[in-house]
C-alpha cells in the first residue's frame, strides 16, 4: 500500500532535504545495508554531537528516518517508503 503524505509532512520533508548536511546524512544512512549508529554518522564528518542530534531530529520529524534505541546508543534507518512517496508527489507537481 502506497503512502500518501499530507501537506504538512510533504513540507517538512522538503525543508529537511534542503539542508546539505541533512541530505548527506540521509545519503549515508540510505547506503548502509543495516541500521547506522549515530556515532558512526558523527565520525564520518566534522560535526558536533548537538548539531548531529538536531539534524537527526529534523529527519525523524519529517518521517525520513526511524530510530531504534539500544541502551544509550541510537541507530537510524532510512524510511524508503516515505522517501518514495515524497518523490512520487514531487513528480506530480
Amino acid at each position: 500500500m502506497a503512502i500518501k503524505l499530507n501537506d504538512d509532512q510533504f513540507h517538512r520533508i522538503a525543508r529537511a532535504l534542503a539542508d546539505p548536511r541533512r541530505y548527506e546524512i540521509l545519503r549515508r544512512i540510505g547506503r548502509a545495508d543495516k541500521c547506522v549508529a549515530c556515532e558512526d554518522l558523527r565520525g564520518c564528518s566534522e560535526i558536533s554531537a548537538p548539531t548531529l542530534s538536531h539534524h537527526m531530529k529534523e529527519l525523524e520529524t519529517a518521517g525520513l528516518v526511524e530510530s531504534r534505541r539500544e541502551g544509550k546508543f541510537v541507530n537510524y534507518k532510512l524510511r524508503r517508503d516515505v522517501l518514495e512517496a515524497y518523490l512520487a508527489q514531487m513528480a506530480q507537481i
